[in-house]
């Protein structure tokens, strides 16, 4: 695909480097040069100086025959008009980040497709979004269900005593007879390792595996995991990404705000019905510990201060909360989460970046989703007739190294994969994928 972005700033340029690793054909614009002489010392990808509002950039550019636009500048009013423009001057597809929610929630009323403007994005509310899924379970840094719960994707944090630390995939294949999970990632030191067989957990690892129903609880035991049912959550900072938070968790919890801005409680207060909004320190230990804090099963520091959100995370977890959840701007934090102490950290960028990525390839996937400090995807496919995986054995495959064939949902029911499986039609294939070999093994499947 030919791809232009618009906007070299941390989306942007988060984005192009995932594109590029994919190996597609990239045009990045953006005003300041500094930004875009980074880029390029970074990337093989092509810069323009300018405004992407500009018909001349635009062009200089060759948006003509771009497959896609991107506009994920900081200025939401640049990103729509970009997108506008673009697709009068024949871009194919637009996609426009925004801070103003109400455009999702009014985008059929307003027609925005009718005037240039294909898909939008809201980082914050995309955050709130995740927070919700990671908020599945406690024990778990991370978790996704495939096909309803067929397949489940789990997260665990090896600790050093823990029952898996120090043994081989190969050692720990006699504790599941039934093979009903599959390891198909670590994270060790900020590197993916898609694992074999003489693949050792080591302690700090952050090991994950595809599970049927029955070996998600195993999964569990092995790594010496509890499950936690939530009630009662306690968000810090009233930004828009508690604002969408409290909105989506209240629904189903018992949830406390805290933010230092009286005015904006008051707002928050008024549009949050089902949250108690407190107006407070967000620094205040003896405040958080009036408010329950220790009765919290969950925290989520989503200050606009990184250093806050994390220290505040530390004093939760340290009070004996069992699920911490920081709100990052460094992306480089994520893969300290665990070690330091808090649970999950996010970034919205790096997830807004994620999910305009993964929408590059939903008309050929069923379902997708990243993991948090993980340079990977997990995607979903559907075995068609005429597909190159169609009637092959797994060990016959030639599949790719930096790939694993996680699982599969068949009539329903789902199947780990091992060596001796065969795939059939409509058989429904989970699979984690290092970037660059996503196209690769997207082949499988044509």
């Amino acid at each position: 695909m030919r791809i232009i972005i618009a906007g070299a700033g941390e989306v942007g340029f988060f984005l192009a480097k995932l594109l590029a690793q994919q190996r597609q054909e990239l045009v990045i614009i953006d005003k300041i040069a500094e930004r875009l002489n980074y880029v390029s010392t970074h990337l093989d990808v092509r810069t323009v100086k300018g405004s992407s509002t500009s018909f001349k950039i635009l062009e200089e550019a060759n948006v003509a025959n771009a497959d896609l636009l991107i506009s994920v500048t900081s200025s939401e009013e640049t990103n729509l008009t970009t997108c506008i423009i673009s697709k009068k001057l024949g871009a194919k597809k637009t996609i426009a980040r925004i801070d103003n929610i109400e455009y999702l929630h009014d985008k059929d009323i307003l027609n925005l497709k009718d005037i240039g403007i294909d898909e939008l994005i809201s980082p914050e509310s995309l955050a709130a979004r995740e927070i919700k899924r990671l908020l599945r379970e406690a024990a778990l840094t991370d978790t996704f269900e495939f096909d309803n719960g067929m397949l489940t994707l789990l997260g665990i944090y090896i600790d050093k005593d823990g029952f898996l630390a120090n043994k081989t995939l190969k050692e720990t294949t006699q504790f599941n007879p039934e093979r009903n999970f599959i390891t198909v990632a670590i994270l060790r030191g900020g590197k993916t390792i898609i694992p074999h067989g003489d693949t050792r957990f080591l302690p700090n690892d952050h090991a994950y595996f595809i599970a049927v129903p029955e070996g998600v609880q195993q999964v569990m035991d092995l790594s010496n995991k509890t499950r936690v049912d939530f009630k009662n959550i306690m968000i810090l900072g009233g930004s828009k990404v508690g604002y969408h938070a409290a909105n989506r968790l209240s629904k189903k919890y018992k949830i406390k705000l805290i933010d230092p801005d009286m005015d904006r409680c008051q707002v928050l207060a008024d549009e949050l019905r089902d949250t108690l909004v407190i107006n407070g320190d967000v620094s205040d230990v003896d405040l958080l510990k009036e408010e329950g804090i220790e009765e919290m099963d969950a925290f989520l520091a989503v200050t606009d201060n990184t250093e806050t959100n994390i220290i505040s995370c530390l004093v939760a977890k340290n009070l004996g909360v069992a699920k911490t959840i920081a709100l990052v701007e460094n992306m480089e934090y994520i893969h300290l989460s665990q070690n330091i102490g808090v649970d999950t950290m996010i970034n919205k960028k790096l997830i807004a970046a994620n999910f305009i990525s993964r929408y590059l390839r939903k008309v050929d996937v069923i379902s997708l989703t990243g993991i948090h400090g993980v340079d990977a995807e997990v995607m979903e496919f559907e075995v068609k007739e005429g597909s190159k995986i169609n009637n092959k054995m797994v060990k016959k495959l030639n599949f790719p190294k930096n790939a694993i064939i996680a699982g599969v949902v068949r009539k329903g029911i789902g199947h780990t994969t091992f060596g001796d499986f065969i795939f059939r039609p409509k058989d429904h294939v989970v699979i984690m994928s290092l970037p660059e070999s996503i196209r690769e093994v997207e082949q499988f499947f044509k």
